[in-house]
């Protein structure tokens, strides 16, 4: 919007701006704006959603794999939201959530 009342600003008063044009422009600005909007609002889903996703494991069995190729399973104890990924405690271990590659349920089956 800063754009085109920047550009109305300095238009030359002897050859004005085609109506056409600034409505065109008009429209192409409140578009970029909502996508950028939606975009904003679709990483923010995004990180609800790993949120959410690690919160759930606590308490579960949870297998991953080190740096060095190093299978490993451990129960959830906690999750920590400090960094952009969110990371599960497994004793004194962070194990961030893009690393796990299984959960099992540990809790007893439904009759």
């Amino acid at each position: 919007m800063n754009l085109l009342v920047t550009q109305l600003r300095n238009q030359d008063p002897s050859s004005p701006m085609d109506t056409n044009q600034m409505i065109s422009q008009t429209t192409q600005l409140a578009t970029m704006e909502k996508l950028t909007s939606m975009d904003k609002t679709a990483t923010e889903n995004f990180s609800l959603q790993m949120r959410t996703a690690a919160a759930a494991m606590i308490g579960q069995s949870i297998s991953w794999e080190d740096k060095d190729g190093t299978a490993h399973t451990g129960v959830a104890d906690s999750v920590s939201f400090a960094s952009g990924v969110p990371a599960v405690k497994v004793g004194e271990l962070s194990v961030p959530l893009d690393v796990i590659s299984g959960i099992i349920n540990s809790g007893t089956t439904a009759p």
